[in-house]
């Protein structure tokens, strides 16, 4: 992720904790505000548990360490933000990966902010810290946009105020949740672009997704080369798409009866709303004449 971008995301994060001093933040019922003291406190590392509405389950075993060795030199210089649940349980709100590092460290005490925060407070600042710190690829990102709407309750208007992204780019990153799991992993494991996906993703036939993923990994083929690929494929399906028969079953079953009965090969047309006409060929007076007999005859 880019310098820019993960700029961009930490407005949202800073629009949250920069709240502390108030009794609401932006949205609903979600409390977030200082405690007494907004001097970081020293609590014992055992008294503290992770966020349970932390989206990443795996970490960065090299960033880890990293983080540890830093830390060991330097110590914790940005406190760990949690929230009290009693006087020995304390959930964190933000810094996981700092917890885990003291605990690899076996520090005793860690420095902490204590703020209150709700359910969704946590889970909102959890995601948009989440994308903002970790080097996400573009179908984690994209789940985490979706979780903040579906479980923050928010809007594409509203997440895009929250990261300080256009609306647009909210919407391409969405769209991908919809492609078939083979290109969501291709996605993934960086076997394809964003814009390689953002071209896959305006085709509906996953068989076509993937018909054209093979040629994407196979060929090396640029965005543009697959850009042209798929608007010959979807010239192709349209041109080759059958027109929705004109005579149903029913109508073929009396065209059929009705022309060995008169002996002319009978054509009906029938449009949706129930319109069409009824033909009835012949080839000679004599044959009209047998025709119009067999009719008044019936």
């Amino acid at each position: 992720m880019s310098k820019s971008n993960k700029k961009d995301v930490g407005k949202g994060i800073r629009a949250l904790l920069s709240n502390i001093d108030k009794k609401e933040s932006r949205k609903g019922n979600t409390v977030l505000k200082s405690g007494q003291n907004e001097t970081p406190n020293k609590l014992p590392l055992a008294y503290i548990e992770p966020n349970p509405y932390q989206p990443r389950t795996e970490f960065d075993t090299e960033k880890l360490e990293e983080l540890i060795q830093s830390i060991s030199t330097h110590g914790i210089i940005q406190p760990i933000a949690v929230r009290k649940l009693n006087s020995k349980a304390y959930q964190i709100i933000s810094g996981e990966r700092r917890w885990r590092a003291a605990k690899h460290l076996k520090l005793e005490k860690v420095p902490v902010h204590i703020l209150e925060a709700d359910d969704q407070a946590m889970l909102e600042i959890a995601l948009l810290e989440n994308i903002q710190r970790a080097d996400l690829n573009a179908i984690e990102i994209s789940i985490s946009y979706q979780r903040l709407i579906d479980e923050c309750n928010l809007t594409h208007e509203e997440l895009s105020e929250r990261l300080g992204k256009k609306r647009s780019s909210i919407t391409n990153h969405l769209r991908l949740l919809k492609l078939s799991p083979s290109v969501q992993e291709a996605v993934s494991q960086d076997k394809i672009s964003m814009g390689h996906a953002k071209v896959l993703a305006g085709i509906e036939r996953v068989e076509i997704q993937t018909m054209i993923l093979g040629r994407i990994m196979r060929d090396g083929l640029s965005v543009r080369a697959t850009e042209q690929i798929v608007k010959a494929a979807t010239t192709s399906k349209k041109r080759n798409t059958p027109s929705t028969p004109s005579v149903d079953a029913n109508l073929e079953s009396v065209k059929k009866k009705m022309s060995e009965l008169l002996g002319t090969s009978v054509q009906i047309s029938r449009n949706g709303s129930g319109k069409g006409y009824l033909k009835i060929p012949f080839s000679s007076d004599s044959e009209l004449n047998d025709v119009i007999e067999v009719i008044m005859d019936k």
